[in-house]
């Protein structure tokens, strides 16, 4: 196949104007094929086809030949020719390849996943000391969970991807277990107040449940250690609440009580957020600057939640 393409070659180059020569092709074949010879000092190109299903390449000591997703390329060195055989499809996956570690390259943020910590709360001066008057919000620590599901989240390089900003989606499932056995309830003049039930049975647990949903603005830099990075991130975070209610658990007799109410708990809340991280495993902190409950009599206390991460390869 190649010595007829040659001889095309010889007989297209007489004009220097002229580098594209129709040739009729046999009554076998409806289209007629084309031979495109470039001019070059160093480099000789044939194609044949519109679709360049031959494609003929002189470098010199280099000859390559493809037809279809085959080749040939054949180099003459000083230790002798070498012949080697082309796959073209292979070179496309190299492509690909690339293309994937360009993709790598991209800012990959750090907030989805699931996380569980414990809850507690600050007063206004900042310290874990309750307020005058509000000894029954205490709380059993180690039994106020704090549990979200990030769900969504959304990262923007800021030209590498190494620093970059992040929001998303998540909820927040808080419970307040209370270390005394009372709950917490509304006084006529709309004031939170402690609440011991009467007539009832030992009590088990009693705690206040709240569910928001939250959004966080984020500044994440990571540091590479070894193949992978440390992510160290910081920011707001917002919530908005869902829903809240109070539940009540006795021994004798064995019985349930829930109360669903607003509490005057805070609609809105917002807060700063710290989180460091390394592969799946990360440490986050929230404190919220808005206080728990919006009345002006109501206990002042500012929630605070820290925890672990599992993000999620």
């Amino acid at each position: 196949m190649v010595f007829p393409i040659y001889a095309q070659q010889e007989k297209s180059v007489p004009s220097a104007d002229k580098t594209r020569e129709s040739v009729e092709a046999p009554d076998a074949v409806e289209a007629p094929a084309e031979i495109e010879v470039p001019e070059s000092p160093d480099n000789t190109r044939v194609t044949l086809g519109q679709n360049e299903v031959l494609i003929v390449e002189d470098k010199g000591d280099t000859v390559k030949v493809k037809l279809g997703s085959r080749g040939v390329n054949i180099v003459e060195g000083e230790d002798g020719t070498e012949i080697k055989i082309l796959d073209m499809q292979d070179e496309g996956s190299d492509e690909k390849s690339s293309e994937s570690k360009n993709r790598k390259k991209k800012f990959k943020p750090h907030f989805a996943g699931f996380e569980v910590g414990l809850n507690n709360y600050l007063n206004a001066k900042h310290k874990m000391s309750l307020p005058q008057g509000s000894e029954f919000m205490d709380l059993n620590t180690g039994r106020s969970w704090n549990f979200n599901l990030n769900i969504l989240e959304y990262g923007i390089g800021f030209g590498s991807d190494k620093i970059g900003a992040v929001t998303g989606l998540g909820f927040e499932w808080i419970n307040y277990v209370f270390d005394a056995d009372n709950s917490i309830t509304k006084n006529e003049q709309n004031v939170i107040i402690s609440y011991t039930p009467q007539g009832e049975g030992s009590v088990v647990k009693s705690k206040l449940n709240m569910t928001y949903l939250t959004v966080p603005l984020l500044l994440e830099l990571q540091i590479p250690a070894g193949k992978k990075r440390i992510h160290l991130s910081g920011g707001l975070i917002g919530g908005v609440k869902v829903a809240s209610n109070t539940r009540i658990k006795y021994a004798d007799p064995k019985a349930k009580e829930k109360i669903k109410d607003d509490l005057n708990l805070a609609p809105l809340r917002y807060g700063a957020t710290v989180r460091i991280g390394y592969r799946a495993i990360n440490l986050f902190a929230n404190y919220y600057l808005s206080p728990l409950f919006t009345g002006a009599s109501d206990p002042e206390l500012y929630p605070l939640s820290v925890g672990l991460t599992v993000i999620p390869f």
